[in-house]
């Protein structure tokens, strides 16, 4: 009997933190809490960096820390506990080991380390406000939007890569050539390759803070040049983002789809009435509202041409004999 209640506490736990097609008025107040906790937890870092009000409010602060840490600190056991019931026939320990190595497990790591760190090793108190910063990515699990980024990133790691892998090549290519041109002209200012780095960084990503500057005409045309090169480079990154998440976008439209078609085809929804079934699949994809009524569209009206065919052939057709009837 005791068991039972265990697993049940257990998958209830797992319901209200993991599953997210598990959505209750319990649940929803759940992530409302974590959410505004994350956020206020961002503003209290924001204005502990003013000193005023920090000594004014200190006691607060760190109330509003300790609290915070200890809600963080049990979302952390409660996850760690209840992933078990993500897939109970399989181990719990691979289960566990294999969700403390995910990208969501470690931020919420990342979210509350600092602060136990701060017990065992001395850390500056600024360095430790801007670890705590750190808790703003908690707020990838609650926004589809972050989440279809992260995606994103994560599936175009190669590209990115490739692009990081060029950027540092350029980098060293740049500092090279404008250390032999300017070197003599300006030996304080490009000393060594690595001292010319800083030159090739900013004329790359054509930030240009304008604090080192070619001065001979050599210099000056291989800035132009490599200036030119850092517009192309720049792009490459957004360019890869953007297809990336047009692509994904892309998929998650045709996941849609199918999953209409197939309840469609065994006639487990209507598309006009059944707006809280699609409400769930819509959310279970991470579509818009806009987005899935353009395909609901198209499935309506596939669906009116495939009635309408077949009341035409219905028609064309003796109900008796089978043969064609004539115009």
């Amino acid at each position: 009997m005791r068991l039972t209640a265990w697993y049940t506490l257990r998958r209830f736990v797992y319901n209200n933190l993991h599953n997210a097609e598990y959505e209750t008025a319990f649940s929803r107040c759940i992530n409302y809490l974590l959410i505004f906790l994350i956020i206020g937890n961002v503003i209290a870092v924001l204005l502990e960096s003013v000193d005023d009000i920090y000594r004014a409010y200190q006691f607060y602060f760190n109330l509003f820390e300790n609290l915070s840490i200890i809600i963080f600190t049990a979302e952390y056991i409660l996850r760690f506990w209840s992933i078990v019931e993500a897939a109970p026939q399989t181990s719990a320990f691979k289960q566990r080991l294999k969700w403390i190595t995910s990208g969501a497990a470690i931020i919420d790591l990342l979210a509350i380390l600092p602060a136990y760190l701060n017990f065992f090793v001395h850390i500056d108190l600024r360095f430790l406000r801007i670890l705590r910063l750190l808790r703003l990515l908690k707020l990838t699990r609650y926004f589809v939007s972050l989440q279809i980024l992260l995606r994103v990133i994560e599936r175009e790691k190669g590209s990115f890569q490739a692009v990081i892998f060029i950027l540092i090549i350029m980098i060293v290519m740049a500092a090279a050539g404008v250390y032999v041109v300017e070197s003599k002209a300006q030996p304080d200012v490009f000393s060594s390759i690595p001292a010319s780095m800083w030159w090739a960084v900013v004329t790359l990503t054509t930030v240009g803070y304008g604090d080192v500057t070619p001065v001979t005409p050599l210099g000056r045309f291989l800035g132009a040049l490599i200036t030119i090169l850092g517009v192309g480079l720049a792009a490459l990154p957004a360019g890869i983002l953007a297809n990336g998440l047009a692509s994904e976008l892309e998929l998650r439209k045709q996941k849609l789809e199918l999953k209409f078609r197939e309840k469609l085809q065994n006639s487990e929804i209507d598309l006009i009435t059944d707006q809280q079934q699609i409400e769930e699949l819509r959310k279970e994809v991470g579509l818009t509202s806009e987005q899935t009524h353009d395909i609901l569209l198209q499935l309506i009206r596939e669906q009116k041409e495939y009635e309408l065919e077949q009341q035409q052939h219905k028609y064309c057709y003796c109900p008796h004999c089978g043969k064609k009837l004539p115009d």
